[in-house]
C-alpha cells in the first residue's frame, strides 16, 4: 500500500535560492526564492510588490525603469535588467532608486553655435546662486 503519490517527473526550471535584497532606507532586506535562471528586472519587479505588500517605508513606486539592482560584493557596476540572477554568483544584493537627473533625462541636442566660454561661465554661476 502507498501512504504518498510518487512524483511525475518533471523538467526542473533551474536551481531555486534564497536571495536577500536591501532597499536603501528600509528597516531590513527582503528574502524570497527564486530560479537561478530568473532575470534581475524579475527580481526587481518581485521585490518591489513584496516591499509594497508590507507596507514598509520609504514608499517607492512600481516602475522598473526607475530601479537598480547592485550586487554590493561584486564591485560598483548595477546588473544589467537582461542579467541572470544567478550569473552574480552571490545572494545578497542592493536595490536602489536611480537619481532624478538620470531618471527624467532628456537627450540634448548638438549646439547650433561654437559658443563662448563667457556665455557657459555665467550659466554655470546663475545655476550655483540661489537669490534669498
Amino acid at each position: 500500500m502507498l501512504l504518498y503519490k510518487p512524483k511525475k517527473d518533471v523538467p526542473s526550471k533551474g536551481r531555486r535560492i534564497l536571495i536577500s535584497v536591501t532597499v536603501l532606507g528600509s528597516a531590513g532586506p527582503i528574502r524570497f526564492i527564486v530560479n537561478e535562471d530568473e532575470l534581475a528586472a524579475s527580481v526587481i519587479a518581485t521585490a518591489l510588490k513584496t516591499y509594497a505588500r508590507e507596507g514598509r517605508l520609504p514608499v517607492l513606486g512600481s516602475d522598473l525603469k526607475n530601479f537598480v539592482l547592485y550586487c554590493p560584493i561584486s564591485g560598483s557596476e548595477a546588473l544589467n535588467p537582461w542579467d541572470t540572477i544567478g550569473s552574480a554568483g552571490v545572494r545578497n544584493f542592493m536595490l536602489f532608486k536611480k537619481p532624478e537627473s538620470e531618471i527624467n533625462k532628456v537627450p540634448e541636442s548638438p549646439r547650433k553655435g561654437g559658443g563662448s566660454w563667457k556665455s557657459w561661465f555665467n550659466k554655470s554661476l546663475n545655476l550655483k546662486i540661489s537669490s534669498h
